[in-house]
Parts: structure tokens; C-alpha cells; sequence
């Protein structure tokens, strides 16, 4: 579904040259839920803007479905950290869920029934017609899913979703992307800052080195399918994934052996 090769990216400004992202490869499956990590400041977010089609690439490529992503392509969604600011707070939730579907030619009636169920299948069929600002930090990054999910996209980006909503909300959040995933079959990549958070979603966790970002290792998760925060975070095979991811991350920090790998 994705096919990420050799993307490198490199800023220039101010008389300053930054390279972020120097040579990374990887491939996600279609219907995979891909999770990425890596040290602060390597370039996660760089990569998935570009892989969204929002930042053009210094060099390599990105294919999606075997066609180049030379801009933001339609079969793809995003969904950003910074959920206050990716909702319009004069508009209510449904009208932000429907903004995008403006760009297809759908009948009023067709728009309304992807906002239903959208709404329905994040849990804020009752809140449509509210504002945002109304709503908690956990029901607004509900609002900015449901928008993802009513595109009907066939490959779902999000961008450490989770990072400003406290842990509690951050569980429920969590377990509602897996069950989304398994529900509608998306393909999601997932960047994410939270080691436990990766290995308890992902199918696959691809590390990232230090910045100039190269892939350091994949990481199967071979984890049961049905996963829930009370149980699966204290098995023994959690433990082992997450100190494995743990120690990758922290050798990356002190600049180990930079070479991609695979954990079968």
C-alpha cells in the first residue's frame, strides 16, 4: 500500500542546512497498522508530511498503491497532534467532520450519512451539533478522527494523536483506533513518541535512529489480536517487545550502529 524509498530531506534557510531525514526505506501492507518511533527531534513528523504528499521530499520517493505521491493524494487521510487547531471552532462537530467531503462530488444526502457514521463509530452522535470548544481534549481528537474516517481513506496518518490528552483518555483513544482498524480494514502509520503505546498497537513497530533519521530495525509485534489495556500490558511478551524498542531508541541516542535491521 505504502512504499517509502530512500526519502531524504533536507531544510535550507537562514544561511542553516538541516538534514532530517537522510535514507529511509520501509514498506506498510495494506490493512497493516505500522507503528513509528524513534528519539525526540529524528525527523518523525518530517517523514510522515512527506509521505502525506504535505512536504516535497529532498530526494527518493513515496508510492502509494505504486503511484508516486507528488502532493496530498485522495486516497489518504490525516490526523495531527494539534487537534484545537485542526478544528474550526466556529463550525460544529458535524460541519468540521463533512469539510472534507466538499472536495467530492457526493450528494447532500451521501455527506450526511458518512457524518453519521463517522460520529457514530467514534462515539459523538449526541455531540453534532456542538461546537469544539464545548467538547473535552479527548472528544476533539474524537472530532478530528471521525473527519479521517468520513474521507472513506484507504490509508489513515496520524501524528503522535495522543500526546496532549491525559492517560486515562489516552487508553480509550488507543483501543479505539484498534478497534476502527480492525473494523474498516485501513491501513494506519502511526507515529508516536510512547514505546508502550506502539508495541500495544502496532502490528510492527519500525525505530528510527537519530537525526539524519535511516529505519535502525522493524520490529514484529506477535502479540494476540484482541488486546486490551488490562491484560496485555502485563504480559511477559509486552515486557520483552517494549525493552527491546527501549534499547534500540536509547543506543540510536548514543549514535550505535546505525544499520537497518529486521526482527523477524
Amino acid at each position: 500500500m505504502l512504499d517509502v524509498r530512500g526519502l531524504r530531506k533536507v531544510y535550507d534557510g537562514s544561511g542553516r542546512r538541516v538534514e532530517a531525514v537522510r535514507d529511509l526505506t520501509f514498506t506498510v501492507e495494506a490493512g497493516e497498522l505500522v507503528c513509528l518511533v524513534g528519539p525526540s527531534g529524528c525527523g518523525k513528523t518530517t517523514l510522515l508530511k512527506c509521505v502525506a504528499g504535505l512536504l516535497t521530499p529532498t530526494g527518493g520517493e513515496v508510492l502509494l498503491e505504486g503511484k508516486a505521491v507528488t502532493g496530498p493524494p485522495p486516497g489518504m487521510a490525516f490526523v495531527f497532534q494539534e487537534y484545537g487547531r485542526s478544528l474550526f471552532p466556529w463550525m460544529r462537530v458535524a460541519e468540521n467532520v463533512a469539510l472534507p467531503l466538499r472536495q467530492k462530488r457526493l450528494s447532500r444526502e451521501r455527506r450526511a450519512e458518512l457524518v453519521l457514521d463517522a460520529l457514530r463509530s467514534v462515539g459523538l452522535t449526541d455531540a453534532a451539533a456542538a461546537y469544539p470548544w464545548q467538547l473535552s481534549g479527548g472528544m476533539q481528537q474524537r472530532v478530528a478522527i471521525a473527519r479521517a474516517l468520513a474521507y472513506e481513506p484507504r490509508v489513515l496518518l496520524m501524528d503522535e494523536p495522543f500526546a496532549a490528552v491525559d492517560a486515562q483518555t489516552r487508553a480509550d483513544l488507543e483501543d479505539l483506533v484498534r478497534g476502527l482498524w480492525r473494523e474498516r480494514g485501513i491501513t494506519v502509520l502511526f507515529v508516536t513518541h510512547d514505546i508502550d503505546e506502539a508495541v500495544y498497537l502496532g502490528q510492527r513497530v519500525v525505530v528510527l535512529s537519530a537525526s539524519p533519521t535511516v529505519v535502525r530495525e522493524q520490529l514484529k509485534v506477535d502479540l494476540p489480536d484482541e488486546r486490551d489495556q488490562l491484560h496485555t500490558r502485563v504480559a511477559p511478551r509486552f515486557a520483552e517487545l517494549r525493552t527491546r524498542v527501549y534499547e534500540q531508541i536509547q543506543a540510536a541516542k548514543r549514535g550505535g550502529d546505525r544499520g537497518p535491521g529486521v526482527d523477524p
